[in-house]
């Protein structure tokens, strides 16, 4: 008895493409109208028929063929490829369009004048409590 997996079980490409989309079994049931139990057992099937397979694949958002070619190698050279600046080029580049350093201290001094209104309050306060305290 061989334990090498075969490359072609469509069931566990259904299953990792699901887990990656952090997409329960349940939920995969209900976009398509059947069994929590059902979804398991395509999921450890090798092979399901092209209608069923057309389902699944509207279900996940993806084509039929994107199902059939899914391989953990494609996926991760896929995602390395989002830090290959040569690929993504300045459109998605995550540069602030401005200061980190001046938006800090410009919420700084909004705080300081802010304490320093509430700290004029306080003293306004106590010294109204003291003429009460006197006039007594």
């Amino acid at each position: 008895m061989s334990t090498i997996t075969k490359p072609y079980h469509i069931g566990r490409k259904i299953s990792r493409i699901r887990e990656l989309k952090d997409m329960k079994q349940e939920a995969l049931a209900d976009a398509l109208g059947i069994s929590q139990q059902t979804v398991s057992a395509i999921e450890n099937s090798e092979t399901i028929d092209d209608k069923k397979l057309l389902e699944v694949a509207e279900a996940l958002g993806m084509s039929v063929e994107a199902i059939k070619n899914f391989s953990e190698e494609s996926m991760i050279s896929y995602f390395n490829t989002f830090n290959d600046s040569t690929l993504n080029g300045p459109v998605n580049s995550n540069y602030c369009t401005f200061n980190p350093l001046d938006k800090l201290m410009e919420s700084m001094e909004e705080n300081k004048k802010l304490y320093e209104r509430l700290l004029q309050a306080e003293k306004d306060k106590i010294e109204y409590l003291e003429k009460l305290l006197q006039g007594k």
